[in-house]
């Protein structure tokens, strides 16, 4: 399982966590995400993530 960091805010995707909030169940990998999931805290879209290395 792989994490994703937004570059605007620094908020972190952990795809063995999900993002229970959003109703993102633990296990969603990030290209698994919906088109339009944004940023829970800033609002950009999926591509202003990062892989976290």
């Amino acid at each position: 399982m792989k994490k994703y960091v937004c570059d605007v805010c620094g908020w972190e995707y952990d795809e063995a966590v999900g993002a229970p909030d959003q109703g993102i169940a633990p296990g969603t990998r990030f290209e698994d995400l919906p088109a339009d999931f944004v940023c829970p805290l800033c609002g950009v879209g999926k591509d202003s993530f990062s892989e976290e290395n």
